[in-house]
């Protein structure tokens, strides 16, 4: 599928998650079901696979940045089993706890993580989370992280339906005062045990709905940030590096590339990045576009950043696309006591 054409389809889900139709799918859906499949029978077949369990990452990062009376910075994650961390067994290696690190060390404050991201989750979870995340008005964070996606897409969800759910969270957690950044639908279609031609299928869904989803989320005022090329060339030319012992979640080498794509754009939407990172730079084929195209060529390439620019054109809404350079994310430091419900 070339750009424009990703474009098209994009637009048409989110218009159509926008004002309520839910007919339209990804495509190939009905043989999607088929991947899912393989990636269980050959998660059993392993044997070594990883456990719903992953390890507490709460707490407070960057103790070296205490400052009497400085306020702390808030960071929260939603999503599912990869904002979760699954796949690792220690906190430092998650990436909710590598961001709050990287974070910390670039604002030079201590930062305190909630990780309410839920193994397996879907799209439609996203209230339940966002009811968590929003349930004291005193502890609103100062930016959310989101990733989601997969599991629409081996669930079969409609697309719609999948960007509607994604919207209305980034809306009401916007609306309460946090930055939003999501990480939008990895590339199933790079999961080993996966053949031809459900490979292709799934690279081609789960584009879509990455393009669809960077539509919805910038309407509503949010950031997000391609992972599905992370789980592409990088994760294919690497898989035992990048992949864990379940060939289907990251490693912690895979959650640190992850973490050291969405960590610029973090601290950009927190005002945290140098002032000229963010005029566009020709030489790295960033500038403003239509939003549905800025939303297909980030779909299709790792680490690219889409965010809201002109209120509307000639073709609807633009946006900014930016091909952030990426800095490298060390494990992070063991979190201290987690917060109380004092939040600190």
């Amino acid at each position: 599928m070339t750009s424009m054409s990703r474009a098209r389809v994009a637009r048409r889900i989110a218009a159509g998650a926008a004002y309520g139709g839910g007919g339209i799918g990804l495509a190939g859906a009905a043989a999607v079901g088929l991947v899912l499949a393989e990636v269980r029978m050959a998660r059993r077949h392993v044997g070594n696979g990883t456990s719903n369990h992953v390890p507490n990452a709460d707490g407070r990062y960057g103790r070296l940045y205490a400052t009497p009376g400085e306020p702390l910075l808030r960071l929260t994650i939603l999503g599912d089993s990869t904002a979760a961390g699954q796949g690792v067994h220690r906190a430092g290696q998650t990436p909710g706890a590598l961001l709050a690190s990287g974070l910390a060390a670039v604002a030079e404050r201590q930062v305190v993580l909630r990780n309410v991201a839920l193994p397996g989750a879907r799209s439609d979870d996203l209230d339940r989370q966002v009811a968590l995340v929003l349930a004291d008005p005193a502890l609103v964070p100062d930016i959310c992280v989101i990733m989601v996606g997969a599991n629409d897409v081996t669930n079969r969800m409609p697309a719609t339906r999948s960007v509607r759910h994604l919207s209305a969270a980034v809306r009401r957690l916007r609306t309460a005062g946090a930055e939003v950044v999501v990480g939008t639908c990895p590339d199933l279609g790079t999961i080993e045990p996966v053949q031809q031609p459900l490979r292709w299928l799934a690279r081609r869904a789960s584009r879509q709905l990455a393009a669809a989803q960077t539509i919805g989320v910038v309407e509503q005022g949010g950031r997000t940030v391609s992972l599905g090329d992370l789980l592409g060339p990088e994760f294919a030319a690497n898989p035992r590096e990048l992949f864990g012992p379940d060939n289907y979640h990251p490693s912690a080498e895979g959650y640190a590339t992850a973490a050291m794509a969405v960590l610029p754009t973090l601290c950009a939407a927190l005002g945290l990045w140098p002032a000229e990172e963010e005029r566009p730079d020709v030489t790295r084929r960033e500038g403003f576009l239509p939003v549905a195209r800025a939303a297909a060529e980030a779909a299709s390439e790792a680490g690219t950043e889409v965010t809201a620019a002109m209120p509307t054109g000639p073709k609807g809404p633009w946006a900014l696309l930016k091909r952030r350079r990426r800095r490298r994310v060390q494990e992070a430091e063991p979190t201290s006591t987690p917060p109380s419900p004092s939040g600190v």
